[in-house]
């Protein structure tokens, strides 16, 4: 039998704490436990750490609000399509951008800003944060940042999507301190495999199925059915009743007391 020495146990257990216990140096991958009855989904303990460090992945507030966004790491041809039927309909969404998109796609870059959509924050080069240093994490995001900037009208980003929706409380709180707010999401399916596309109402009806007060969307912009869903969406759920907002208002309303700002 094999003898452990204090030394070897000790060892095991740092191992063990540090990489199968919640805490600073895990990796988590975001999750929820879907549902089809139209409640916000459950996270597990993901929630107090969301909670701690000021991040979103729904509004609980209970009113008929939905919040549109959009992964744009690299481009397929759909965007424009996206935008006009945004345009149309008179909604607004935000877009997790990456550098890569940034420097091949300026000119969508700067429409998403004209015509009134936020850019978010999904790093400049769409690394994993948690093994990253607060430096490494820092210029990153600064560097995504400044090309926007750089480019368009929206000096400031504000909203950080971490990519792959990877993160641990060091990321989150590294992000917090340096004046961003990680938005995850209460809503998603597969939609990013662009060679397993199965029809604009397959993802409708992804979507209809998980819809529920305060969703917070994630949507891949190089998905055709998402681009071709996306107006049906938009006006079945205005006909139920919900309010296409920006996660400008959801912050806003956080902030004012009794969310004075009426969301």
């Amino acid at each position: 039998m094999r003898k452990f020495t204090l030394k070897s146990i000790i060892v095991f257990l740092a191992f063990f704490i540090c990489f199968m216990e919640p805490g600073t140096t895990s990796a988590f991958g975001w999750g929820y436990k879907k549902n089809s009855d139209h409640q916000i989904p459950e996270i597990g303990h993901y929630k107090e750490l969301l909670d701690q460090y000021g991040a979103y992945y729904v509004d609980d507030s209970g009113a008929k609000n939905i919040y549109l966004t959009f992964d744009n790491g690299y481009e397929q041809g759909y965007t424009a399509d996206i935008l006009k039927v945004l345009k149309q309909e008179k909604v607004p969404a935000t877009f997790f951008i990456t550098g890569h998109y940034v420097e091949s796609e300026p000119d969508l870059v700067k429409r998403m800003v004209d015509e009134g959509h936020i850019i978010g924050n999904h790093s400049y080069h769409h690394p994993d944060f948690t093994i990253m240093n607060k430096e490494s994490i820092k210029k990153e995001l600064e560097t995504l940042e400044e090309s926007v900037a750089e480019l368009t009208d929206q000096k400031e980003i504000k909203f950080l999507r971490p990519p792959r929706g990877v993160f641990n409380e060091n990321t989150l709180r590294w992000s917090n301190e340096l004046g961003l707010i990680h938005v995850f999401w209460s809503l998603a399916f597969a939609d990013w495999k662009i060679a397993d596309q199965k029809g604009w109402e397959y993802a409708y009806e992804q979507i209809m199925k998980q819809m529920h007060p305060g969703a917070i969307i994630l949507l891949h912009a190089v998905s055709s059915d998402n681009a071709q869903a996306l107006e049906q969406v938009i006006k079945e759920l205005k006909k139920q009743g919900y309010t296409f907002k920006s996660l400008d208002d959801l912050l806003l309303n956080d902030m004012l007391p009794n969310g004075m700002f009426g969301l």
